[in-house]
């Protein structure tokens, strides 16, 4: 088509969209709808203070955050606030796990160290930059 303006590909904001959609399922179907015994005993130290429904919310809003950040183009304030909403539960569930897992449930321990790891992949993610457009690639024969 002529005249149609390409919008450039952007992994950062994939990877947005991709993980902000899975944090809210994550929330509302594997913490509001149908919450695990590990997760609910893992989380036991969270859970005294905060309902566990209110944590799912979170995701689900932590989801969405970045869902909307990753749709906007040449944003990056709200790509930096997208990545944000996807690090702070995973690393809130990640210490959570850790807490469990040192003191009342070791077998929080696999969980912490997933959940630790993926909120500072997350994080390594956040500080990549975008690959240059074609035109300003350089071209080698």
């Amino acid at each position: 088509m002529r005249g149609a303006v390409r919008r450039p590909r952007s992994p950062r904001r994939a990877f947005l969209v991709t993980i902000g959609l899975g944090w809210a399922g994550y929330g509302g179907i594997g913490i509001i709808g149908n919450p695990r015994y590990g997760t609910s005993r893992g989380l036991a130290g969270l859970t005294q203070h905060v309902p566990l429904n209110v944590f799912g919310w979170m995701w689900v809003a932590c989801g969405v955050v970045a869902v909307v950040a990753g749709l906007l183009a040449a944003c990056p304030r709200w790509q930096a606030a997208g990545f944000v909403a996807l690090a702070t539960p995973a690393a809130l569930w990640g210490a959570a796990f850790t807490g469990a897992a040192v003191t009342s449930y070791p077998q929080a321990a696999g969980s912490a160290s997933g959940w630790a790891a993926f909120a500072v992949g997350i994080l390594w993610v956040s500080g990549m930059e975008d690959p240059l457009p074609s035109h300003l690639r350089k071209r080698y024969r």
